[in-house]
């Protein structure tokens, strides 16, 4: 039946081939990949509002239409794989988040930043709440410190992939993955209390 969508098509692979025929200048192929992509897309976007107050005016749908205008945008990316999309889909909404924050401490004049957990991952204790622009700016400091670990915390903080993913799309065991975690969990929430002292 055209436009049923069975188990075999929601696969990784057959996202993979959407991507490389769509990166190919097929348009047929993004309308596929939209309802496959948009579900999960929807569950990123929900864990990062999550956190926020709930006065917050950026919704969950208006997250995941502006990063769509933009990943539609991106027509200079050679899309490796469903990985690959996701990852670079949680930068996009960390960015929109971070800009969102930012132009709003600068409308209060440094007050009223949004909130986020920052160990919203499941096998992580009690949730340590800071604010955004906070984070993504520890998250620059560990890029300068150690890339590899600040991607990881990306990946898995703002993209929600597992370890398994993650160690894919960086071509690491991931015995490695789960030990950068932990190191660069460390040092951003060392970073992040010294940040929240008043």
């Amino acid at each position: 039946m055209p436009g049923a969508i069975t188990s075999a098509r929601q696969s990784p692979d057959h996202i993979t081939t959407l991507l490389v025929a769509w990166r190919s200048g097929e348009e047929s192929a993004l309308a596929q990949l939209t309802p496959l992509v948009h579900r999960e897309l929807r569950r990123l976007a929900r864990s990062y509002l999550r956190g926020e107050r709930d006065s917050h005016t950026l919704q969950t749908d208006a997250l995941v239409n502006e990063a769509y205008v933009h990943l539609i945008n991106l027509n200079q990316v050679e899309w490796r794989d469903r990985v690959h999309f996701f990852a670079l889909a949680a930068r996009l909404m960390r960015r929109i988040l971070v800009d969102y924050a930012r132009a709003r401490r600068y409308q209060k004049r440094g007050g009223g930043a949004p909130l986020v957990p920052l160990d919203a991952v499941p096998d992580v204790g009690s949730p340590v709440r800071t604010d955004l622009v906070a984070l993504d700016d520890a998250l620059a400091t560990l890029a300068v410190v150690d890339a590899r670990k600040a991607q990881i915390v990306e990946l898995r903080f703002f993209g929600g992939l597992t370890t398994a993913e993650i160690g894919e799309a960086l071509h690491v065991s991931e015995q490695t993955v789960l030990r950068d975690w932990r190191m660069a969990k460390m040092w951003l929430l060392r970073e992040l209390s010294g940040s929240e002292r008043p």
